[in-house]
């Protein structure tokens, strides 16, 4: 086993040190070749300035199980596959699954290892609504209805102005965005320039001039654009860096294993909180299990009570059921083992199922080869798989 550790962060040690590394256009453009899109992911700390985020003196050790990981099978697209078809169709990178807090499947592929820092990508979105949740219970966000331009000035007069807290969270501002990160017309794509040009404040600006296109909560539409608002809120409502209260509240506390980065505006500028953030596979899987457990860290409740039933549940938005929380997507409800299931989401495939009823979380890092890739095996299947397996071994 030694050997077989000491192998692997060899192994990704040589991978960072070859591999070239994409620009971000090259990135949300998917136009790179597999290996180089492997140096990227593992190495987004390269693309944009990043601040640190310091883990405590103390690692939370994670146990293993002692039972052998139970064999996989589901469907996808009408066929039957099994975890190695996963592995590979996927292009996964690493994969780790804790059951009962211990360690039941934990694999690299693709030259990553346990020292790896992949990137998150939309999975900070998750990250980012907890700290909310953090703000709310330390006192520093009054209520989830606040207006955001009372914490933020420059939000005055525009598409944000009367928008509340509440609505950025669910992604239901009203205001007009397009995500479509292939497009380099696109909103998403046009912030992405502001991001690498590192003018402070620029993004912000852009946010705040941006017209509205319907009446605050009354349509949905998924805005990465929102997480910058966001970052915005709770940075001037807790005075700190997001990289900081992120540190502060979980990364010390948790007994995380390694710092991690995230991408920041400048020097000293805005956190990025629609995406950025660099960590191990092992600690994205500790944040998970913070998750599961309703938010406790070391014992202590950081966010309000029932804080991840509400930011984990189907909401109701201009008359449409949607399977979105507070920035946590929804696996499918008709699948009776995802009840009260949530995951974060990235894109290129970047997974964090937290299952609470079943005591499970699944970490799933990967290389595909488009942000929104079409040919793949689906991941909601394969969580639901996984949960039944290990549910048949007790």
């Amino acid at each position: 086993m030694r050997t077989s550790l000491l192998m692997s962060i060899l192994a990704a040690t040589a991978l960072q040190a070859r591999a070239d590394v994409a620009n971000l256009g090259q990135l949300y453009d998917g136009t790179m070749r597999p290996d180089v899109e492997v140096g990227t992911l593992s190495r987004t700390d390269t693309l944009l300035p990043v601040r640190t985020i310091r883990r405590g003196a103390t690692v939370h050790t994670l146990p293993k199980l002692n039972a052998s990981f139970p064999p996989i099978r589901f469907e996808s697209n009408g066929h039957r596959y099994d975890l190695y078809d996963y592995l590979a169709i996927n292009r996964v990178a690493g994969v780790l699954v804790l059951k009962d807090g211990a360690i039941a499947l934990e694999d690299y592929e693709l030259g990553a290892g346990p020292e790896t820092h992949w990137a998150s990508f939309s999975m900070a979105k998750s990250i980012a609504s907890t700290l909310t949740g953090a703000a709310v219970a330390d006192g520093f966000i009054s209520s989830l209805d606040d207006p955001v331009e009372r914490y933020v000035a420059a939000l005055r007069g525009g598409g944000y102005q009367g928008v509340s807290i509440r609505q950025i969270l669910s992604m239901s501002s009203g205001v007009r965005w397009n995500e479509t990160y292939t497009d380099p017309a696109s909103d998403r794509r046009k912030v992405l320039d502001l991001q690498i040009s590192g003018k402070r404040g620029a993004v912000l600006q852009y946010m705040a001039a941006l017209p509205r296109a319907s009446a605050p909560g009354s349509v949905w539409n998924y805005n990465t654009g929102e997480t910058f608002v966001l970052s915005a809120v709770v940075e001037a409502a807790t005075h700190r860096p997001l990289t900081t209260y992120l540190s502060e509240k979980i990364w010390s506390q948790a007994g995380m294993e390694q710092d991690a980065t995230w991408w920041v505006e400048g020097g000293d500028g805005m956190t990025w909180a629609g995406s950025g953030i660099g960590a191990t596979l092992r600690d994205y899987g500790r944040f998970g299990l913070i998750a599961a457990d309703g938010g406790r860290v070391a014992g202590k409740l950081i966010v309000p009570a029932n804080w991840f039933a509400e930011a984990g549940k189907s909401r109701s938005i201009g008359g449409r059921t949607l399977d979105y929380g507070y920035m946590w997507w929804i696996p499918p409800q008709t699948d009776t083992i995802h009840a009260g299931a949530f995951e974060a989401e990235g894109i290129f495939g970047q997974y964090l199922y937290v299952n609470p009823r079943e005591h499970l979380v699944i970490v799933v890092l990967s290389a595909r080869s488009k942000p929104e890739p079409t040919l793949q095996l689906d991941d909601d299947a394969f969580f639901a798989a996984v949960a039944r397996a290990l549910q048949s071994q007790k």
